[in-house]
């Protein structure tokens, strides 16, 4: 198969080979490519990962649906242990996967499935679905679950096109 291939560690500046090595994944390795990119790279996943005030598991349920939406293997895989650990059911995980739109969630569940097929397939949430979420989650709530799909859209469309493959481990 045609991919782009990972920088050898060796030839990276240490200084992004640090970063790269501060997040031991196959995605950190494929953006040191672009070394100029690494570290704004790894701060906005931080940022919506790990310092967002969204709740962890509604983000985790819309990154999955994202993943799936998207056809992002790499994006699926890791996000399905991580909604696991943020007590997203088997049986919610195999909703997002398999339902076209999703329905059989709770109403919010459903909600966070369409804003994610909305801005993956169209590009633009709907007024419908941005109203919804600005008085379900307020301004910021609703602004970090769009930045959030709108990160995995990113992502999921890097992934699958440099051919990111899954760690070994």
């Amino acid at each position: 198969m045609i991919r782009i291939p990972y920088p050898e560690m060796e030839s990276l500046a240490p200084d992004v080979r640090a970063l790269v090595e501060s997040f031991p994944m196959n995605v950190a390795r494929m953006v040191a490519n672009a070394p100029a990119s690494v570290k704004g790279f790894l701060e906005l996943a931080q940022s919506v990962l790990f310092f967002s005030s969204f709740d962890p598991r509604k983000r985790e349920i819309a990154v999955l649906r994202v993943a799936h939406v998207t056809h992002a293997i790499y994006e699926w895989t890791h996000h399905v242990t991580l909604a696991k650990n943020f007590n997203v059911s088997d049986q919610e995980i195999e909703i997002i996967r398999t339902e076209d739109p999703v329905m059989s969630l709770d109403e919010e569940g459903n909600l966070l499935c369409r804003v994610a097929d909305e801005i993956s397939r169209n590009v633009k949430l709907s007024d419908d679905a941005l109203a919804l979420i600005l008085e379900r989650y307020g301004t910021q709530g609703a602004t970090e679950l769009i930045l959030c799909v709108s990160y995995f859209n990113f992502l999921s469309r890097f992934l699958e096109s440099t051919r990111v493959e899954l760690e070994q481990t």
